[in-house]
Parts: structure tokens; C-alpha cells; sequence
């Protein structure tokens, strides 16, 4: 980044810059030791404020589910290895603030106490979460029409959920997809008010990076560059940052099948473990990548509508857009709308991924998926810059 982008800055970014250059930092794993709930850094005001809009929450009440579901997402792993075969997912359950692990019928009694000695809630269901991702797949390999929206594995309903855009229903490429899907396993069908589209957007400036005509966000920042979304440039393309000078290279992208990608940055241009809040909130520090649960809060900050707050609804998600399927994304209910593809989700203080597309606007609501950063990380090798 820049020199002259200082002015965008808040103060976490300054005192942050200043600690750079007196002591350096160190490479970051993507997979960082799980924060402790009792020693994480306070959640920054813009955070709070956000989740207040979005939520209705009071700033104790944010404060109080951000560590709520930090405690969740620490335990997970725990419970997922303790249930063993009889696992059959987890999500973060807000009105009680504990995570919920399903097992199914057969699990030994043992194992279930097992489960509930590690401080999840248990709830008993038919099917197991491999026996739901083997259904997954099997529709992963259907060609899907226009008209079906995604499809992903929901582990509170144990079954797997197809979206289908509700003026489409009738159609007879749609109905026979829905019933090769139920074919392949427990199925529930689900209407949904749009077809799912990407978030990029013409050059109408902001505080975006540009590539050609095309706006998008950054994601965040790694060691060597950033990563975005793969729809927002390929390979080889060039990149200019907010004030249209020239930033980098993207060096990798994948789109569709994947929505992921990532921009070599250089002449003059340097990277922060810093979420912009563009004037709306607060600098965001970034210090992970541990992933929420299916039910935590998350926000997301884009270009053009800045700072949002919703909640994770589904992972290993399948979206159809026209461009072609995209696979394994991440559903939130967060809006966006065009230009914030490639920016940043974020759960407390740890990246979650880069927005992808969704449906909907912020004036009247939608839904938006994200790629999940640690996919981008494993898959590029890179090493996301944290604080």
C-alpha cells in the first residue's frame, strides 16, 4: 500500500505501522493457534457499533456473543474428534451461546457423554455429516439450470438444502434436477427470491482496486500481496490500487468452479494486517483465520456499501451463478451489492474470506457467500499477514 494512503487510516493502522518498523513481524501460520476467549483483545468500536446496527445488540450484548462464539469456535475441533463417526455437524447457537454438535441415533452412549463433557449442547439426528457431505457430492456432479440457486449441507435440518429461485419451480430442467437431487440423499427444496450474482462493478470510483473496468474490494492482506475474488481478474492481469496507480499483478485466480485469487503488490504499495473501514468504523486488526460456526455473527467490509453485520448460515455451499457452479463457499446474511466482491469477512477479529456474490441489495436485504481464506491460503501457499 501506498505512502499516501496513510489518510485512510485510523489509529490502529498508525500505531500499527509504527510497530512494524521498529520490530518487523513474523510469518503467520493460516492455521493459528486457537485464541483464548479470556485473553482476546477487546472488539474495536466499530465492530461493536456495527453489530449494534445489524443486530440490535448493546454493546455489552456484542461483547458478550463475540466471546461466545470465540468459545465455540475453539471447542469445535474438540467436539468433531470426541463424536467420531457419529458426528453429524455443528453450529453456534445464538440464543444460547453455545455450540451445538449433532450425533446421530447410533452413538454410543459414551460417546455422547463424551460429547456434552466438552460443554456443547447435544442434539440426536438420523443422519450422519458424512453420509450428508456423500449426498453433497453426488449433486455436485448434476449440471444444474439457470434457475437452481445453490445447494449445501445444513447440518440443524440434517438434510441438504437445494435453493431454487421460487419463479423457476415449474421449470422442467429445474424439477428434474430437484429430482436426480433427492436421489442422491436427504434432500429439502427451498425458495429463495433471486438467482445469485457477483458483486463486481464498473469503474465508478470509491476506494476500490481496479482491473481494466472493473471494480472490486480487497480482501486481506498477505505476506507478498492480497487476495480477492477470482471473477474479479485472471491470471497475469493488472491491477491498479484507489488512486489508479499501479499496484501489482494478479498472480493466481480461479473462477468459476472456485472464486478465489491473489494480487502480487510492489511499486510502493507494502501490506498491513488491517481491515479498512473506510471512514464508516474503525480499522480492523487482523490476528487470524480460525473459522466461526454456522449460527456466529460475522461482518463484512466492501468498496461500496462498507461495513455490514449478519450472521454465518451455511458452509460448503454450491452456488450457480451463470458464469458456472462455484463450490465449498460460505453463505452469511449479509448484503453487499456491486463492487464489494473480493472484500473481507471478518468473525471478531479473525479473516474468514473474500465476498464472492450473493442476492439482494443493502436497501432491502440479501443474502451474500464468501470463499473461505483459508482455502486461498492453502491453495496458493501464502500466509496471511496478521497483527
Amino acid at each position: 500500500m501506498r505512502r499516501s494512503r496513510l489518510r485512510h487510516l485510523g489509529l490502529a493502522g498508525l500505531l500499527l505501522f509504527g510497530s512494524l518498523t521498529a520490530v518487523g513481524t513474523l510469518p503467520a501460520s493460516a492455521a493459528d493457534s486457537p485464541t483464548d476467549a479470556t485473553k482476546a483483545p477487546a472488539a474495536s468500536t466499530g465492530l461493536l457499533d456495527a453489530m449494534g446496527r445489524d443486530f440490535g445488540l448493546t454493546r455489552a450484548e456484542a461483547e458478550d456473543r463475540l466471546a461466545a462464539e470465540r468459545r465455540a469456535t475453539d471447542l469445535e475441533p474438540t467436539a468433531r474428534r470426541t463424536a467420531g463417526d457419529a458426528f453429524g455437524g455443528s453450529w453456534f447457537d445464538a440464543a444460547t451461546g453455545r455450540l451445538t454438535v449433532a450425533l446421530t441415533s447410533e452413538a454410543p452412549a459414551a460417546t455422547v457423554r463424551a460429547v456434552a463433557a466438552t460443554g456443547a449442547q447435544v442434539r440426536t439426528v438420523e443422519h450422519s455429516a458424512r453420509q450428508l457431505d456423500a449426498a453433497m457430492a453426488r449433486i455436485d456432479r448434476l449440471d444444474a439450470p439457470a434457475g437452481v440457486s445453490s445447494w449445501r449441507v445444513d447440518p440443524s435440518a440434517n438434510t441438504v438444502v437445494v435453493d431454487v429461485v421460487g419463479g423457476e419451480r415449474s421449470d422442467n430442467d429445474v424439477r428434474r434436477f430437484v429430482d436426480r437431487a433427492r436421489e442422491a440423499g436427504p434432500v429439502t427444496v427451498r425458495s429463495v427470491p433471486s438467482a445469485p450474482r457477483t458483486f463486481a462493478a464498473g469503474t465508478v470510483g470509491g476506494d476500490p482496486y481496479y482491473t481494466g473496468n472493473v471494480r472490486c474490494s480487497i480482501g486481506f492482506s498477505v505476506h507478498g500481496g492480497f487476495v480477492t475474488a477470482g471473477h474479479c481478474g485472471g491470471t497475469g492481469a493488472g491491477v491498479s490500487g484507489w488512486d489508479r496507480s499501479y499496484i501489482g499483478t494478479f498472480r493466481g485466480s480461479s473462477f468459476p468452479e472456485n472464486d478465489y485469487a491473489w494480487v502480487s503488490v510492489g511499486s510502493g504499495w507494502w501490506t498491513v494486517p488491517v481491515v479498512l473501514g473506510w471512514g464508516t468504523v474503525p480499522d480492523q486488526l487482523v490476528r487470524g483465520s480460525n473459522e466461526a460456526p454456522v449460527g456466529a455473527s460475522i461482518c463484512r467490509s466492501g468498496s461500496t456499501t462498507r461495513w455490514h453485520c449478519g450472521t454465518v448460515l451455511a458452509k460448503n455451499e454450491t452456488v450457480n451463478y451463470s458464469q458456472g457452479a462455484v463450490r465449498q463457499m460460505t453463505k452469511t446474511s449479509v448484503c453487499a451489492e456491486g463492487g464489494d466482491s473480493g472484500g473481507s469477512f471478518l468473525s471478531g477479529d479473525q479473516a474468514q474470506g473474500v465476498t464472492s456474490g450473493g442476492w439482494g441489495n443493502c436497501s432491502s436485504g440479501g443474502e451474500t457467500w464468501f470463499q473461505p481464506v483459508n482455502e486461498i491460503l492453502n491453495r496458493y501457499g501464502l500466509t496471511l499477514h496478521t497483527a
